[in-house]
Order: C-alpha cells, then structure tokens, then sequence
C-alpha cells in the first residue's frame, strides 16, 4: 500500500478539462518517493492508500498542482541580451532574476527588438486530469530516503 517512504512506480495518462492529452508516461512507469513532494501534491495525496494494480482517475486543481498562473512572471527582455543567437518561440531558457537566482522560462513572443519570456510552469493555472495505474511499490532504501529522490534500478543518477 502507498504510503510515507515507499517508491511508488506508475503509469499515467494526463489530461486538461477539456479531455484533451497533455502527456502519459510512455514505455516507462513515473518513479516517485511517496512522502517527500517529488510530484505535485494533489496527485500525491490522491495515490497516499492505493495498492498495485490499482487504476484511479485523480482530477487536481491549480492550488494542488502547479500553482495559479502569475501575470508577473511574463516579461520582456532586449534582444540583445541574448547575443547573435536568439531562441526561438517555444525554447526553455535560463536566466538570471534579480536577485542572481537562475529560473526557467519559455519564449512565447519574439518582437522587433524584445523577447518575450514567461517564467510560470507550463501547467499553472490549469486543471489537471490523471488515469493513473499503480505498476509498483516498495520500500525505499537508506540512500533514497537520505535524498529524498527514488534511484534507478542501476544505483544513484542525478
């Protein structure tokens, strides 16, 4: 059963309001350490007493899941900033913020002599529809539990 300190492995199926496929989680099962945010706690919450095999359909609201989508973060910035090579819309890039700390943020808009940035998650603002399956569950080992991440199958990757 899930709960604190087990290595959960799922498969899942992401979807917005609207039905519409976002992500799923492909050949492979998403890993998490249950307990220690490593995903978004709607979900996690969601999964806390679920067994393998189980199937469950979790509906997250922005609150539980990215956040509400913050009009401050959109911003511009010159287009010189970014020398002879100037991303191009849909790009991740980092920047620096004022206070030197390095955040991510995507390129939505080119202008003439701006690039417009958008520092929110790309899901912020959204709510989020999982079909999740419950693939495995166990517990984790010291080492994961000391940095609260699960490890691969071949030892420690970061």
């Amino acid at each position: 059963m899930i709960t604190d300190d087990k290595v959960v492995s799922f498969n899942y199926t992401l979807k917005d309001e609207m039905g519409g496929e976002l992500e799923r989680s492909g050949n492979e099962p998403l890993q998490y350490l249950h307990g220690h945010q490593n995903i978004i706690p709607g979900l996690e919450k969601a999964l806390a007493g679920l067994a393998v095999s189980d199937k469950k359909s979790v509906t997250v609201t922005p609150e539980e899941g990215y956040g509400e989508y913050n009009p401050e973060l959109k911003f511009s910035a010159e287009v010189e900033k970014f020398g002879e090579k100037v991303p191009p819309v849909g790009a991740m890039v980092q920047i620096h913020a004022q206070d030197e700390q390095v955040v991510l943020a995507q390129v939505v808009e080119l202008k003439d002599k701006e690039v417009v940035l958008d520092a929110n998650p790309p899901l912020a603002g959204k709510t989020l529809c999982f079909d999740v399956e419950i693939v495995e569950i166990r517990d984790a080992s010291e080492e994961e539990l000391a940095h609260h991440h699960p490890h691969g199958p071949d030892g420690h990757h970061h």
